[in-house]
C-alpha cells in the first residue's frame, strides 16, 4: 500500500477524514452537484474533498431536484395555456348574428320577400292564382269577364311583379356577399391566430424538450459515474 493512500483527507460536508481512495476532489464534481452543494455549505472549496457518501446524497438531492423541476414545468405550461385562454380575446364568434343586428327594417323586407320567392309556397301560390284567373276569365257562361283574352290585366301585372322581384332579389344577394366578405375575413384572422398559436407552442415545446435532454443528459452522466465507482469498489475489494 502505497503512502498516497494512506493519507487520511478531510470531508468538507462531514469534517471527518477518509482514506484517498474514498474521497473526491472537488473539482471533479459536476457543477450541478456542486450548485446544490453549496445551498448547504456556503464554505465549499473546489481545493478540498468529498467523501462518496456525501457526494452521493447530494447527487441523489440532485435528481430529485430536476424530477421535480420538471413536473413543476409541465404544470407551469398547463397553467399558462389556461391562463392564455381566460385572458386573449377569442376571435371566433358568430358572424350571422353580428351581421343580422346591423339590419335595417327595408334590408329584412328584402330578405324575407326573396326568400318567399325563391320557395315552393310561392310556386304553388302562384299556379294556383294563375289557374283561377285564366279559367275565371275563359268561361263562355260569364257575361262579362273583368280580364277577357289575350289577359292584358294579367300581364300587367305579371310585368310589375317582375320588376319588382328582380332588384329586391338583387338587394339580397348584394348582402348575402357582405355576409360572405365578412365571414371570409373573420375565418381569416381565426386561422392567423391559430397558426401564430401552434407556431408559439412549437417554440415552447422545443424549449422543454432542449431543457429535458439537458437534464436527463446530466442525469445519465451522474449514473455513469456511479457505475464506475462501483466497479472500482469491487475492483479494489
Amino acid at each position: 500500500m502505497t503512502k498516497h493512500s494512506t493519507r487520511k483527507q478531510t470531508c468538507q460536508i462531514c469534517h471527518r477524514d477518509f482514506a484517498a481512495v474514498d474521497v473526491m476532489p472537488a473539482a471533479l464534481v459536476r457543477s450541478p452537484v456542486v450548485d446544490r452543494i453549496q445551498q448547504d455549505c456556503p464554505e465549499w472549496s473546489a481545493e478540498g474533498f468529498i467523501c462518496f457518501s456525501d457526494l452521493n446524497h447530494y447527487r441523489t438531492l440532485y435528481v430529485e431536484h430536476v424530477l421535480a423541476s420538471e413536473r413543476g414545468e409541465l404544470s407551469a405550461l398547463e397553467n399558462q395555456v389556461v391562463t392564455s385562454l381566460h385572458e386573449q380575446e377569442l376571435l371566433a364568434e358568430n358572424v350571422n348574428e353580428r351581421f343580422e343586428q346591423g339590419l335595417t327594417f327595408g334590408a329584412r323586407l328584402a330578405d324575407d320577400l326573396a326568400a318567399f320567392g325563391g320557395s315552393w309556397t310561392f310556386l304553388i301560390c302562384f299556379a294556383a292564382l294563375m289557374t283561377l284567373w285564366i279559367g275565371g276569365n275563359s268561361l263562355v257562361a260569364l257575361y262579362r269577364p273583368f280580364d277577357p283574352f289575350p289577359f292584358i290585366l294579367l300581364n300587367l301585372i305579371l310585368s310589375c311583379l317582375a320588376a319588382i322581384q328582380a332588384p329586391v332579389i338583387m338587394m339580397s344577394q348584394n348582402r348575402q356577399e357582405a355576409k360572405d366578405r365578412v365571414r371570409a375575413e373573420h375565418d381569416f384572422r381565426v386561422n392567423l391566430k391559430a397558426e401564430l398559436e401552434i407556431r408559439h407552442l412549437h417554440a415552447k415545446l422545443d424549449l422543454l424538450l432542449s431543457h429535458q435532454w439537458q437534464r436527463l443528459l446530466e442525469i445519465q452522466e451522474i449514473q455513469m459515474e456511479l457505475m464506475q465507482e462501483a466497479r472500482k469498489g469491487r475492483g479494489q475489494r
